[in-house]
C-alpha cells in the first residue's frame, strides 16, 4: 500500500495542471478585447456582459461560452457558442467586420463554431478558416458576410453541419462544396449565389438537410439528387429554377418536407410524390405547374401542410375527395375551386390555416368552418355571399381573417370585439354597411385593419389604446366628421381616402411618429397644407390629392427628405415650383426602407392599397413593390412661374405630372437627366420654346405629354423619342414639326418644296419607324384600364405562403 501511495503522490506532482493553453486563451482574450472596442457605444449594450467571466486570471475552460475537451492528458477549446454578442437593437451602424474573426483561428482544436447572429460585415477569411481543419459544427447565420463562399470551407472534411444563411454571399456556388462527404446540414439561405445548382451536391450522400432557399439560383433541379437517399428537407424555394419536378424525386424516400414554392417548376405534379409515405410538408406554389390536382395528395397520411397555390392547376369538382391526412394548413389559393367551400375540409380537424383566395367559391361562410375555429382563414377575390356570423368572433382561435373581394353584406356583428387574439382583419371590397362597432377597438392585438371600400358610415372608433396597429386602410367608405387621430404613435400605414372627412389637417397626426404612408386624397380639407407637416419626419408616401387645398406649398414639406411618392393635385395650391423639390432625397434614390407586414403564421400579406394611374392604365403598387416606385405629381393646380432645373436631379423618378398649371418659359434641359423617368406631362400650360434634345436620352420613357402649350421647333429624335408617334401628346402648340406628327420640319424641305407638297416616300419613312424600344418599368400586377392620375385604392389581399 506505500508503495501505493507513493505511486499515486508521483502522479499528482508530476501531472500537468488540466487547464487551457495559454496561447488559447490570450487568443479568446484579444477576441473579447476587439469586439468590445468596435462594438462600443452609449446606446449599445455592451458584450461584456456576456462575456464577464473572461478574464486573464482564471482558466478559460471555465468561462462562458466556452468549452474545452476532458481528455486526461489535455484540456483544448474545441467548443465556441459565441452567437447573438451584438445587439441588433442600436439605431447607430456597427461596423463587426470579419477580421474580428482573426484571433480565433489560433484555437486549431475547435470542433463548433457558433458566431450566429453578430452583423459581421466583409469577406469570410477562407485562409484563417483552413486552419481550423477540426471542424465539425460551423453556423455564421445572419451576419452580413459577402464575397464568394471562400474555397477553403470545402477542405473541412470532417464537417457535419454548415450554415452560413442570411449574409449577402454572391457568385456562384462551387462545385468543390461536394468535397463536404461527411456534410450532414447544408444552409445558404437567404444570400445572392447564383448559377446552376452544382451536380456535385449529388456525393454528399450524407445529407440529411439541404436548404438553398432565396437565392438566384437557375436551370433544373440536378439529376445526381437521386443519390441523396437520406435527404430529410429539401429546401429550395424563392429561386428561378425551371423544367419539371424530377420524377426520381419520389425515390428520397426519407423526406419529409419538400419546398418548391417560388420558381418557375412546369409540367404536372409527378406521380412518384405518393411513394414518400414520411412527407409532411409540401411547399409548390407559385411555379407554373399545370394539369390536374391529384387526389391522391390526400391520402399521404403524415401529410400536415400542403400548398398548391399560384400555378395553373386545376380542380376536379367531381373527384371523391376521403382525406387520410389530418392537414395543419392548406393552401390552394387560383387552384380554380368553384360552387360551395368544399365539405371534406370539415373532416381536417387540426386545420389551423385555410387559404382559398382567389378561386370561385360561392355560397355562404359555412357554419361548420365556424365551428372548427381556424386560426387563420383567407377567402379573399371569390364570390361568397351572406352575412358574418356572430359566432366565428367568439374565438379565441382566430388571429387573421381575409374576406376582401366578396359579396359579403350587412353590419359587423357587435360582438366582432370578442375576437381578441385578431392579428389581422381584411374586409375590403365587400357591401358592409352602418357603424363600425364599438367593441373593434377592444381587439388589442389587432396590427392590421382593411375596411376599404364599403359602405361603412359615421364616425370611426376610438383605436388609440390599440398599441400595435399599425396598417389602417378606411378608404372608399362614408366616414365623416372631422380627420380621425385616434390611434396609437405606431401607426405605418394610414389610408382615409376617398370619404366625406371635413375640416383641416389636425396637427395630431405629428404624434404618429412612425407614419410612412399617409392618404387622405378625396376630402374636403380646408386651410393650407400646414408647415407641422414637416414634423411627420418618417413619411415616405403622401396623397392629398383633390382635397381642396389652398394656399402655397410651404417650405416645411422640404424637410420630408424620405418621400418618394408625393400627390398634390387637383387643388388650389399657387405660386412657384420652388428648386428644393429637387432635394428630395427618396426621389433621387429610391430607399429600401419601408416597414413591411410580417408573416403572420405562415402566410405573408401583401397590400395592394395604391393605385398608379398612367394616362389609361392603372397599376397597382403593394407593399412588396412600393421601395421600387417613385412619382412627383402637382398638376391641376394653379402653379405658376419656370419650371425649375433643379427637378433634374430626382434620378429615380418614374413619374412627373405637373400638367394643367400655369407654367411659362421653357422645358429644362436638366429633364433628361431623370434616368429612370417612365411618364412626363407637362401639358397645359404656357411652356414655350424648343422640347429639349436631351429628352431623348430617356431610355425608360414611355408616355409624354406636352400638348396645350406654347412650343416651338422641331421634336426631338433618337432613343424613345421615336416611339412617341401619338400626335395628340403634341397638339395645341405654336409651331412643333417633326416624324412624330408627320409635319416636317422647315429644314428638311428642298428649296422648290413646301409643307403642303411633301413627299410621299418622306411620310412612308416617317410612319415606318419602328417601335424596338424597351417599354420600361414593369409590374406584374393587374393593368385596369381608365383615365386619372393617381389614386389609392382599397386592400385587395395577396399573399406568398411560406413554412415555418
Amino acid at each position: 500500500m506505500a508503495n501505493l501511495s507513493q505511486i499515486l503522490a508521483l502522479l499528482i506532482l508530476f501531472t500537468p495542471s488540466l487547464c487551457c493553453p495559454e496561447y488559447q486563451k490570450q487568443a479568446l482574450l484579444e477576441f473579447k478585447s476587439s469586439l468590445i472596442k468596435t462594438t462600443r457605444s452609449p446606446s449599445l449594450d455592451s458584450p461584456v456582459d456576456e462575456l464577464e467571466s473572461w478574464n486573464s486570471t482564471s482558466d478559460c475552460c471555465n468561462w462562458n461560452r466556452v468549452i474545452c475537451s476532458t481528455r486526461f492528458h489535455s484540456r483544448t477549446v474545441i467548443a465556441l457558442h459565441l452567437d447573438s454578442l451584438v445587439s441588433m437593437q442600436s439605431m447607430e451602424p456597427i461596423a463587426v467586420t470579419s477580421t474580428i474573426l482573426t484571433p480565433l483561428f489560433r484555437i486549431r482544436s475547435l470542433m463548433l463554431l457558433d458566431m450566429k447572429g453578430n452583423q459581421i460585415q466583409g469577406e469570410l477569411p477562407g485562409d484563417g478558416f483552413a486552419n481550423l481543419s477540426k471542424l465539425v459544427y460551423l453556423d455564421l447565420t445572419n451576419n452580413h458576410f459577402n464575397g464568394s463562399i471562400p474555397s477553403q470551407l470545402f477542405l473541412l472534411r470532417y464537417l457535419r453541419y454548415l450554415d452560413i444563411s442570411g449574409s449577402s454571399f454572391h457568385g456562384i456556388l462551387s462545385g468543390e462544396v461536394g468535397s463536404l462527404q461527411n456534410l450532414r446540414v447544408l444552409k445558404l439561405e437567404e444570400n445572392f449565389i447564383g448559377g446552376n445548382i452544382p451536380k456535385e451536391i449529388g456525393n454528399m450522400t450524407k445529407l440529411q438537410q439541404l436548404c438553398l432557399r432565396s437565392n438566384k439560383f437557375f436551370g433544373e433541379i440536378p439529376s445526381s439528387f437521386s443519390y441523396l437517399k437520406g435527404l430529410e428537407e429539401l429546401d429550395l424555394r424563392d429561386n428561378s429554377l425551371s423544367m419539371n419536378i424530377p420524377i426520381f424525386i419520389g425515390n428520397l424516400s426519407n423526406i419529409t418536407i419538400l419546398a418548391l414554392s417560388n420558381n418557375r417548376l412546369t409540367g404536372k405534379i409527378p406521380s412518384s410524390i405518393e411513394n414518400l409515405t414520411k412527407l409532411e410538408t409540401l411547399q409548390l406554389e407559385n411555379n407554373q405547374l399545370g394539369g390536374e390536382i391529384p387526389s391522391w395528395l390526400f391520402t399521404i397520411k403524415g401529410m400536415k401542410h400542403l400548398f398548391l397555390g399560384g400555378n395553373h392547376l386545376t380542380w376536379n369538382s367531381n373527384a371523391k375527395i376521403e382525406p387520410k391526412c389530418m392537414l395543419s394548413e392548406l393552401s390552394m389559393n387560383s387552384c380554380g375551386l368553384a360552387g360551395e367551400i368544399p365539405n371534406w375540409i370539415s373532416k381536417q380537424k387540426t386545420l389551423e390555416v385555410l387559404d382559398l383566395s382567389e378561386n370561385e367559391l360561392e355560397g355562404m361562410f359555412p357554419q361548420w368552418l365556424v365551428e372548427m375555429e381556424v386560426g387563420s382563414i383567407f377567402l379573399s377575390d371569390n364570390s361568397l355571399t351572406g352575412s358574418l356570423p356572430p359566432r366565428m368572433f367568439n374565438s379565441q382561435s382566430l388571429s387573421a381573417l381575409s374576406l376582401s373581394q366578396n359579396n359579403f353584406f350587412g353590419e359587423l356583428p357587435n360582438n366582432i370585439g370578442n375576437a381578441t387574439s385578431l392579428i389581422v382583419l381584411m374586409l375590403a371590397e365587400n357591401n358592409f354597411l352602418g357603424k363600425v362597432p364599438q367593441s373593434i377597438s377592444n381587439i388589442h392585438s389587432l396590427l392590421l385593419l382593411d375596411l376599404s371600400s364599403n359602405r361603412f358610415f359615421g364616425n370611426l372608433p376610438d383605436f388609440s389604446s390599440n398599441d400595435v396597429l399599425s396598417f389602417i386602410d378606411f378608404s372608399s367608405n362614408e366616414f365623416s366628421g372631422e380627420i380621425p387621430t385616434n390611434f396609437s404613435q405606431e401607426v405605418i400605414l394610414l389610408a382615409l381616402g376617398k370619404n366625406k372627412f371635413t375640416g383641416r389637417l389636425p396637427g395630431n397626426l405629428t404624434k404618429m411618429s412612425k407614419l410612412e404612408h399617409l392618404d387622405i386624397h378625396d376630402n374636403k380639407i380646408t386651410g393650407e397644407l400646414p408647415e407641422f407637416i414637416s414634423q411627420i419626419s418618417n413619411l415616405h408616401i403622401l396623397n392629398l390629392r383633390n382635397t381642396t387645398l389652398q394656399g402655397s406649398i410651404p417650405n416645411g414639406i422640404f424637410k420630408l427628405s424620405r418621400l418618394q411618392i408625393l400627390d398634390l393635385s387637383n387643388n388650389h395650391l399657387v405660386g412657384n415650383i420652388s428648386p428644393k423639390f429637387g432635394n428630395f432625397a427618396g426621389m433621387i434614390e429610391i430607399s429600401n426602407e419601408f416597414s413591411s407586414l410580417p408573416d403572420i403564421v405562415t402566410i405573408s400579406i401583401e397590400l395592394h392599397y395604391l393605385i398608379v394611374i398612367w394616362k389609361k392604365s392603372k397599376r397597382s403598387l403593394s407593399t412588396h413593390n412600393l421601395h421600387l416606385y417613385s412619382l412627383l405629381d402637382l398638376s391641376m393646380n394653379k402653379l405658376f412661374g419656370e419650371i425649375p432645373a433643379s427637378l433634374g436631379r430626382l434620378k429615380d423618378l418614374k413619374l412627373l405630372n405637373i400638367s394643367h398649371n400655369i407654367l411659362s418659359g421653357k422645358v429644362p434641359i436638366s429633364l433628361g437627366d431623370l434616368e429612370s423617368l417612365e411618364s412626363l406631362d407637362l401639358s397645359h400650360n404656357k411652356l414655350s420654346g424648343l422640347i429639349p434634345q436631351s429628352l431623348a436620352k430617356l431610355q425608360e420613357l414611355s408616355i409624354l405629354d406636352v400638348s396645350n402649350n406654347e412650343l416651338t421647333g422641331k421634336i426631338p429624335i433618337g432613343g424613345q423619342m421615336d416611339t412617341m408617334n401619338d400626335p395628340n401628346s403634341f397638339a395645341n402648340n405654336s409651331g412643333l414639326c417633326g416624324m412624330q406628327i408627320q409635319v416636317p420640319c422647315a429644314e428638311e424641305l428642298s428649296p422648290t418644296e413646301s409643307p403642303k407638297d411633301e413627299s410621299k416616300e418622306t411620310l412612308f419613312l416617317w410612319k415606318g419607324v419602328g417601335i424596338g424600344y424597351s417599354f420600361g418599368f414593369f409590374i406584374a400586377v393587374g393593368i385596369l384600364y381608365h383615365i386619372g392620375y393617381f389614386v389609392p385604392e382599397p386592400l385587395p389581399n395577396h399573399r406568398n405562403q411560406q413554412i415555418r
